[in-house]
């Protein structure tokens, strides 16, 4: 049965969560990812038929915001659904709800249907037509938002793209950016965080063997009335390959109490 919103429900595990017990930022990309491709199979929109259609779905950006971080064994729902295109992206909202039904974690991601062979965007109206609209499902609704921190960025480290990283499609899969961004910063920052977000933008493929230096600005400290948080710390984050070529942007912002 064809579905407008894709939902599935998990008790939280051990493997998902940090040294605070709550749900990790990367883990939370991983159940996006998952919940995304899911959809797209249910939709009729999946890998293998778009393959067949020369067809590519490529992440161009997702913006996540964890409100609260769901702890080991909680029980949550995670859910998808599309929301329309803007331009030459696809857009797709997601959220995690906890057992009383409040959206806890909430996200929205920006896709680019490619042309494989031709490796070049095409109009996502040739695909969204067919999909549900959702109108009035708005995860977030001041959008993507972030990517605002300015100041002189400095190398803190680099990685090679490994077996590990690469995903179906021969490059490094979007959500492994998101455990390299947490590697480089400070542990205490992610431990302590009740509430976190994340803005990315993927500007180019990371290949296998590629060798990606990290760069980041100082971290900015500061309060935050609107998070309802007493410190608030924030930092960009660029990948560049050799040459200092950008592969992506992103943004991090934390907020912990006390």
């Amino acid at each position: 049965m064809l579905v407008d919103i894709w939902t599935e429900t998990f008790a939280l595990r051990f493997g998902v969560v940090d040294r605070s017990d709550r749900l990790t930022l990367a883990s939370t990309f991983d159940f996006f990812q998952e919940a995304a491709i899911s959809h797209a199979e249910n939709l009729g929109v999946g890998r293998e038929v778009m393959a067949r259609l020369g067809r590519l779905w490529v992440l161009s950006r997702i913006s996540v915001f964890m409100e609260r971080r769901p702890r080991w064994g909680e029980t949550v729902t995670v859910r998808s659904w599309p929301r329309g295109w803007e331009k030459l992206l696809a857009i797709r909202d997601y959220d995690i709800q906890d057992v009383s039904g409040r959206s806890v974690i909430r996200g929205r991601g920006s896709w680019v249907i490619m042309d494989i062979e031709r490796r070049r965007p095409l109009r996502p109206q040739t695909v969204m037509d067919t999909l549900p609209l959702n109108e009035g499902q708005d995860a977030l609704p001041d959008g993507g938002g972030g990517l605002e921190i300015r100041g002189n960025l400095h190398q803190v480290g680099e990685r090679k793209a490994l077996y590990s990283d690469i995903d179906y499609n021969g490059h490094v899969n979007n959500a492994r950016y998101i455990q390299w961004i947490q590697d480089i910063t400070e542990p205490e920052t992610l431990e302590r965080a009740d509430k976190i977000r994340l803005d990315i933008n993927y500007l180019s493929e990371v290949k296998p063997g590629e060798t990606i230096g990290f760069w980041t600005t100082a971290i900015v400290q500061a309060s935050s009335e609107d998070a309802g948080a007493a410190r608030f710390v924030a930092q960009a984050v660029e990948g560049r390959r050799e040459g200092e070529q950008p592969v992506f942007r992103a943004e991090l912002r934390a907020w912990a109490n006390g």
